[in-house]
């Protein structure tokens, strides 16, 4: 097996901060805040949830970067976890990876994109299929969602600039384009009855229960406010890619932590004021079977979709339209995101033995080609599963406690390694990272109690992993060392 090949150092900072931006940004932002409305029932406490998101985000990204300055190689995540406790913690986070949180993501993210490009093209549609085997049915939705991975997949075969020059396009559009959104809603889509039913009710937060409003005080109001945040925080994720193509980063210990910083920030500031832009323009609260977009309110958005019905007071009919390109730009350049730098998670357990041995061989133009297609492949049948939706609910716990693990990992990285070169320090530290931890932790342990089916399925599909590992691990003779690379 040929190894020798090694990757080209490509993205600089603006590149990397692309990236970051680009992965993160999908079509979430216009969708997730419906069901947080219809949690909280408060316009007030819906944006402190989003203050709490954006704030554990940037400082997240803030601690990465330390463990991203003393170890920028290839794999990340993947590696900080190995590095800090063993190499089972490492294959437990690259076997998720794998298995949902990555090819989940993408398989999500194209359906996406193909459900929205319908919107233009009525051709792409669930009810035109092509195919039914079982309970599998080929509809032109899916060709659209596995043919826009496997362009992707292919595009990124031919090297890691042909990769970013797809990146820095989508990425520079889409942020544009949500500009003028925001623009046109702030300053152009006022709606005076809205905000004077808004509000009102600014800080009442209230939820149906039985047909009946029940306010929520108390801890009833922190638990709603924690379990609102799966959304959120959903939507907020995969800024953590750029690390894994860290070992493409041009002086990484300096551009990987600022393009953390820059892309997290920026991207939080962005969905804060699309936030603002909703509240402005709709009530919170509504009805399901309201006739106007008015009268659904925020909470009853249809299909949850308030990109859309927020910007319909100003240009009509013509809204769907304006949205549905815009999430069909946005999610084509955030899939191309996760499916350039996961392939570079593979290439690194598979350096370990830890994946297919193929997937730790570079192609000619110095990329994980093996890894982008196994990926392609697992993502595609999830996407024709119909199960990704489910598997991403599942694993939103899962990526908690691997965030809270990796930052959790500095600590002991500097006990363990007090010598270690670190470029760059976690800001804050000690305290910062440890009320991200704190605030992580309380908020799993909510989710736990209050969301149970959101939870045990991840953790299972996370210990699903360990004895996978041990079967590889005898089928070696044994997993391969940092040192023995």
């Amino acid at each position: 097996m040929d190894t020798s090949k090694t990757f080209k150092k490509s993205l600089g900072l603006f590149d990397s901060t692309s990236l970051v931006m680009g992965s993160v940004i999908g079509s979430g932002i216009f969708i997730v805040s419906s069901d947080m409305a219809r949690t909280l029932g408060s316009p007030g406490w819906l944006m402190v949830a989003w203050v709490i998101t954006a704030l554990m985000t940037v400082i997240a990204a803030l601690s990465y970067g330390e463990l991203a300055a003393m170890m920028p190689q290839a794999g990340g995540q993947y590696v900080y976890l190995r590095e800090a406790y063993n190499p089972l913690a490492g294959f437990l986070y690259g076997w998720t990876l794998f298995t949902v949180i990555q090819t989940g993501t993408i398989a999500a993210v194209a359906m996406a994109f193909a459900k929205f490009l319908g919107v233009l093209f009525p051709w792409f549609s669930e009810s035109n299929i092509w195919l039914e085997v079982g309970f599998i049915k080929f509809n032109t939705v899916h060709f659209a969602a596995i043919g826009s991975i496997g362009l992707l997949t292919w595009i990124n075969t031919r090297g890691i600039k042909a990769g970013k020059s797809v990146q820095n396009t989508f990425t520079f559009s889409k942020v544009g384009i949500l500009l003028a959104f925001l623009v046109a809603g702030l300053f152009f889509a006022n709606n005076r009855d809205a905000m004077e039913v808004n509000s009102k009710i600014f800080w009442q937060a209230a939820r149906m229960e039985n047909g009946q409003l029940v306010s929520l005080t108390g801890f009833a109001l922190i638990a709603a406010i924690a379990t609102s945040m799966v959304g959120s925080l959903f939507s907020s994720d995969a800024w953590n890619n750029i690390t894994f193509a860290a070992g493409e980063v041009v002086n990484p210990k300096r551009n990987i932590p600022l393009s953390l910083l820059i892309g997290t920030a920026t991207v939080m500031i962005l969905y804060f004021l699309s936030n603002l832009v909703y509240i402005q323009v709709m009530p919170l609260r509504g009805t399901p079977d309201g006739l106007t977009v008015f009268e659904r309110g925020m909470q009853f958005a249809s299909n949850d979709r308030l990109g859309t019905a927020s910007m319909f007071g100003l240009f009509g009919e013509y809204a769907e339209i304006i949205m549905a390109m815009f999430i069909v730009i946005s999610t084509f350049g955030c899939n191309n995101g996760l499916i350039l730098s996961g392939a570079r998670v593979y290439y690194a357990m598979a350096i370990h033995g830890l994946f297919f041995k193929q997937a730790a061989v570079l192609n000619s133009r110095s990329v994980p080609a093996f890894g982008l297609i196994t990926q392609s492949v697992w993502a595609s049948l999830l996407c024709l599963s119909g199960t990704y939706g489910n598997l991403l609910d599942y694993v939103v716990f899962a990526v908690l406690i691997f965030y809270v693990m990796t930052i959790l990992g500095i600590f002991i990285l500097r006990v363990k390694r007090p010598d270690a070169e670190r470029p760059y320090k976690a800001f804050g530290y000690p305290v910062i990272p440890a009320i991200y931890v704190i605030a992580a932790t309380f908020i799993m342990v909510i989710l736990l109690i209050y969301k149970p089916m959101y939870t045990w399925p991840g953790l299972i599909i996370v210990l699903l992993g360990i004895p996978v590992y041990f079967l590889r691990k005898k089928s070696l003779g044994g997993i391969k060392t940092m040192e023995q690379d």
